[in-house]
């Protein structure tokens, strides 16, 4: 019955349970003991800002300069883009216009081949009016630049626009701020009447309001005008503005004028600019398709021949020059402001670095009673990016002052938007995670006992 050696004794069998892990581990494990130890690391972060004021304070200039200046960019762009696309689409996108030579002109040479196009005529108008068939509402312009004085008050080149009755207003969405508009008697038979913008009333009414010059004569261009009414306000864009102009009945500008004599800086032809607006943005095409075909039969363009010898253009000409021109303003920007926060956050990494020097024994000990890798590296990585993320809140606050300042100095409305706050903020903070990793990564690895040997 009992074993004849020690060698037929068999040990008990072993049952495979897995590593054994212990309590502490476990409780480290849980959510709720993971947020409580990142909570105290954001504490331990501020503790040690707080405790190297000068240090924080020359890291935080670096991020905030980046990110003030994305964020200005970001805000003055919105902004312009805004005024822009209202400036130049306030006739909607059912109008287009026929003209000599395009308004957008880039060389001397472009200029020379279209000055030598035939000037458009009240016939080519009259031709367009009686056969396009999709067309809604036509009218003509005439531009000019004249001197302007009422007594002592004098002023040169300032924009008179003779324009047609009735269609041209409604056309151009103009609105009157005092007055009326001229009826279509007094346009029709070249009456000396005007409507100013508000610059003029400014200028040359200085101590009575818009309602008060009303009746009152104005002389431009040696000619007396009667003022029947003021337009409301347009204000500046890239500090021109936009209310120095005096309108009049086209009648009244061909008799006064003419259309042979060559004048001033915007009608050295006497070139007329023919407007045509469609009911809807969906017969636009239909339009420009038929009037084209009129204006280059009028001119005897064959279909070989590109050149149509006018220019048709919309509003988004100006748009689309507008939009290539900021375009690459705004990259060189971005890539300006994108160096600035390189920069600050090679500042970041150094001083990060110098912090691990300055804190081995206290990395040393914290691994000492049982901090593991993980948590040294979240520490960093920590006090790096809430350095950076208050660096990109002060940038945003500084970057929408710095906006408001040069849109209030330009004169164009100001956009603050959330999405570019959120941005910098969120930048800034990638900045502090990048910047931070290494010297985190270093913290980390460190021999706890050749830690606590540092001094």
């Amino acid at each position: 019955m009992f074993p004849s050696s020690a060698s037929e004794i068999k040990p008990p069998p072993v049952y495979a349970l897995g590593p054994r892990v212990s309590l502490s581990a476990r409780i480290r494990s849980l959510p709720f003991f993971r947020l409580a130890a990142v909570w105290e690391a954001f504490f331990v972060a501020l503790a040690s800002l707080r405790q190297n004021k000068l240090r924080t304070a020359l890291t935080l200039i670096g991020i905030i300069v980046g990110v003030t200046a994305v964020i200005a960019v970001v805000t003055i762009i919105k902004g312009l883009d805004q005024t822009v696309a209202q400036t130049f689409s306030s006739q909607g996108s059912t109008v287009f216009t026929i003209s000599k030579r395009p308004r957008v002109i880039t060389s001397r040479e472009e200029f020379i081949k279209y000055n030598k196009r035939k000037d458009i005529t009240e016939d080519d108008a009259q031709a367009i009016f009686r056969l396009c068939t999709a067309c809604w509402r036509t009218g003509i312009a005439a531009n000019d630049g004249v001197p302007v004085k009422r007594g002592n008050q004098k002023a040169d080149a300032v924009q008179l626009r003779a324009i047609t009755p009735s269609a041209m207003f409604d056309i151009d969405g103009v609105t009157i701020d005092a007055g009326r508009f001229w009826s279509d008697t007094e346009g029709n038979s070249a009456h000396e009447v005007c409507v100013v913008g508000s610059d003029i009333v400014t200028n040359f009414f200085p101590n009575q309001s818009a309602e008060q010059t009303i009746g009152e004569d104005i002389w431009a261009g040696g000619h007396r005008y009667r003022i029947v009414g003021v337009l409301q306000p347009l204000g500046k864009i890239f500090g021109i503005s936009r209310d120095e102009r005096i309108l009049i009945p086209f009648p009244t500008y061909k008799k006064d004028f003419g259309l042979n004599v060559a004048r001033g800086a915007f009608n050295t032809t006497g070139s007329l600019v023919v407007f045509i607006q469609t009911q809807t943005a969906s017969q636009l095409e239909a339009a420009e398709d038929q009037v084209r075909a009129v204006m280059r039969n009028r001119r005897g363009k064959t279909f070989k021949e590109e050149d149509d010898g006018f220019a048709l253009e919309t509003e988004d000409v100006f748009l689309n020059l507008y939009s290539s021109a900021t375009s690459n303003i705004y990259l060189v920007t971005i890539g300006v402001a994108a160096i600035s926060l390189v920069v600050g956050g090679i500042v970041v990494m150094n001083i990060m670095l110098v912090s691990v020097t300055e804190r081995t024994k206290e990395i040393g000990i914290r691994k000492a009673v049982g901090a593991r890798r993980r948590d040294i590296l979240t520490q960093f990585l920590i006090e790096a990016v809430m350095v950076t993320a208050i660096g990109g809140a002060f940038g945003v606050l500084t970057g929408f002052g710095t906006a408001w300042l040069i849109a209030l100095a330009i004169g164009f409305p100001l956009l603050f938007s959330v999405w570019s706050a959120v941005l910098g903020v969120g930048v800034s903070s990638v900045v502090g995670v990048v910047s931070g990793l290494w010297p985190a990564w270093r913290a980390a690895r460190l021999d706890p006992i050749e830690a606590l040997r540092a001094e």
